[in-house]
């Protein structure tokens, strides 16, 4: 006879523990563990000598003919994103801050695969049928063949696909934290619950071929909400990012099993949806002022994409015993860094001085490369003096001040001079000839430097050519 025992769960990590408590010690975060029943049955296996099924082996390679496609949606940005579309049997978990537009950009690419033929079936424990065709008619979508419901239990949604003539191709669930199971005695959105809603869909999927979209909840620390093993049952793990004081949406892969992590796929928000941005350098660059002392543009990658960001930076004396540093758009830990360096290695004097970062246009960047360009941006505003407007930046700066190599500097340059930008300032690669010159068939100028020193040289020299 099964029974019945108490756990305590962090509804912040996953954490279980024997007796309640105030603070968890796995996360450190207060008041989030909760008390939930567990059901258990006596052991079965090898201490009761019952034999399991034998396992069903197959060869590596599939000797078959026939070739399985992805799903292409056709909205661009999301492909790229996908690693070129949706996988058969795969499972992605889509997270995102509330009112993002995570369940806008779902509706969209249903609806363009409906279109093309798919069978697409969307369930949205969060609203009502109605409110999700008002959302469809607003995006001029109402036509699509999209199959519609407002479910929450899983049992339920499991019966009405785990069949040959039912299955769908594509399965949106919004969101996987209103799932519940009957069998669990806890409430849906609970560690428990989440953990085994997903894990019950995700086998009907794999077992039918069924393509299943989840949308996730995030914390205030923008983690997905619920236990982490939920972003390791899953096939891919997308964030839609973004500003809600900027137009632009960035959807980041974090986990692709079926193409390259850290790709990003760039959206506007516009009145009819969603709309993709073919060049993302372009549109992040369009209300740039040149010759404005603290600005300058950073070559960055993400994923295999190169894009050309403007960073900020303000910085003025301070009245306060401890200055204020800002960042928004970057790590704050890095900031840290990179102002250690120029004080201990450089002589620049920054420690009395409230300092403000800001990567524009709402995109975060997280790469090291961009260590050389923020430097070059507080160095211009502490000195008043402009970068040319033609230049670009990347390079990552170590401890010693020296400025490292980093990985793709063709495709970068590529990208800075079909932007029109006429200099590059880059790092030296290891073997080094000719400091400065059109060099290695760049289509632009290219700049080397081996130190934080040079940097701060060059606004030495253009202040006292002023």
């Amino acid at each position: 006879m099964a029974k019945s025992s108490r756990q305590y769960h962090c509804q912040s990590c996953g954490a279980v523990t024997s007796k309640w408590s105030g603070k968890c010690e796995s996360c450190n975060e207060w008041n989030t563990i909760t008390e939930e029943i567990v059901e258990s049955s006596a052991p079965k296996g090898l201490g009761n000598k019952r034999k399991g099924n034998s396992i069903n082996f197959v060869p590596l390679k599939d000797n078959t003919s026939e070739k399985k496609p992805r799903h292409v949606t056709g909205l661009a940005e999301f492909d790229r994103v996908t690693g070129g579309g949706l996988v058969n049997g795969s499972a992605l978990l889509i997270g995102g801050d509330p009112g993002i537009g995570k369940s806008t950009l779902l509706l969209q690419v249903v609806c363009k695969l409906a279109l093309s033929g798919k069978k697409c079936l969307y369930v949205s424990g969060e609203e009502a049928v109605d409110q999700v065709r008002l959302r469809a008619q607003r995006l001029g979508l109402d036509n699509a063949p999209v199959e519609l419901a407002s479910a929450t239990s899983v049992r339920d949604i499991i019966a009405s696909v785990d069949d040959s003539a039912s299955a769908p191709d594509i399965l949106v669930i919004d969101s996987i934290q209103t799932m519940y199971v009957d069998t669990v005695e806890s409430a849906p959105g609970t560690v428990t619950q989440v953990r085994t809603s997903a894990q019950e869909l995700i086998r009907v999927a794999k077992r039918r071929g069924i393509c299943i979209l989840f949308v996730g909840h995030v914390t205030k620390d923008g983690q997905i909400a619920g236990p982490r093993v939920l972003e390791h049952l899953v096939d891919a793990v997308l964030y839609f990012e973004g500003d809600r004081g900027h137009q632009f949406r960035i959807l980041r892969t974090v986990k692709n099993r079926f193409g390259p992590t850290d790709e990003i796929g760039v959206f506007e928000m516009a009145q009819e949806g969603l709309v993709e941005v073919a060049n993302p350098s372009e549109l992040f660059l369009a209300q740039r002022q040149e010759h404005v002392a603290g600005s300058a543009v950073l070559a960055g990658l993400e994923g295999t994409r190169p894009v050309l960001v403007e960073v900020q930076a303000l910085v003025a004396p301070s009245a306060l015993g401890n200055p204020r540093r800002a960042v928004i758009g970057w790590d704050s830990n890095r900031l840290a860094m990179v102002l250690a360096v120029l004080e201990a290695r450089c002589g620049v004097t920054l420690s009395d001085c409230d300092i403000f970062l800001n990567i524009a246009g709402g995109i975060r960047i997280s790469e090291p490369a961009a260590d050389l360009a923020v430097a070059a941006a507080l160095i211009s505003s502490q000195t008043g003096k402009p970068v040319q407007g033609n230049t670009v930046f990347f390079g990552e700066v170590g401890l010693s001040g020296e400025i490292r190599t980093v990985s793709q500097p063709d495709v970068r340059i590529k990208e800075a001079a079909k932007l029109g930008f006429e200099q590059a300032m880059i790092p030296a690669p290891p073997k080094r000839k000719n400091k400065e010159g059109k060099k290695g068939g760049y289509p632009l100028t290219v700049r080397q430097i081996d130190h934080l020193d040079d940097l701060v040289s060059l606004f030495s020299t253009q202040l006292r050519a002023a």
